[in-house]
């Protein structure tokens, strides 16, 4: 009987303890600000103006990489790296399941598609800026493949979008109407 007392005493210890570590893990996990979440909330009535909005937080961040680039080296250089590529991989992905979410429902970013891909342009250069160092190489390589997926995900929809709005000039219309009875909404809530 004791033992069983020994044994489910343990298993409460490590249940609360990852719990903790867990925990601990959500709370550090500050990949965009308070302001960011808010703008994102902000632009979601509004498919390109969302897409706009990453890329404006993601040049922040890549500007953010520069910024730390230009200073005097310090010990704590590859870490403030590490964080801030972290940061813009974790930033990325979402920007791509936002845009594979978009695609099926075929939500006009004609206009935003274009400055996406030279996004992704500059944002590919300033990941590779920083020298190699095993602190930062994971997310590194992290970071750059899914700005990749982002510039093969836009470069796709780019030709599709022209396509099926000119095939379908009423959804362009539609959604016209849509986005723009969605953002009276957005500015409501």
């Amino acid at each position: 009987m004791k033992q069983r007392f020994l044994w489910l005493g343990l298993l409460v210890v490590l249940v609360l303890s990852s719990g903790a570590r867990s925990a601990h893990a959500q709370a550090s996990d500050s990949t965009m600000s308070d302001a960011e979440i808010e703008k994102l909330r902000d632009a979601a009535y509004v498919a390109s103006d969302r897409v706009a909005v990453f890329m404006k937080i993601l040049d922040a961040r890549a500007k953010a990489i520069e910024d730390v680039l230009a200073k005097r080296h310090t010990p704590d250089t590859p870490g403030d790296l590490h964080d801030l590529i972290d940061q813009f991989g974790g930033i990325t992905d979402e920007l791509n399941d936002n845009l594979d979410e978009y695609k099926p429902k075929h939500r006009d970013l004609r206009k935003v598609l274009p400055k996406l891909l030279l996004a992704t342009e500059r944002w590919s250069t300033t990941l590779r800026a920083p020298a190699d160092d095993p602190a930062y190489k994971i997310v590194r390589k992290i970071a750059l493949d899914a700005v990749r997926d982002v510039h093969d995900a836009a470069a796709a929809m780019q030709p599709e979008q022209e396509a099926y709005f000119k095939a379908h000039p009423e959804a362009a219309k539609a959604e016209k109407d849509r986005e723009s009875t969605d953002a009276v909404k957005g500015k409501d809530h």
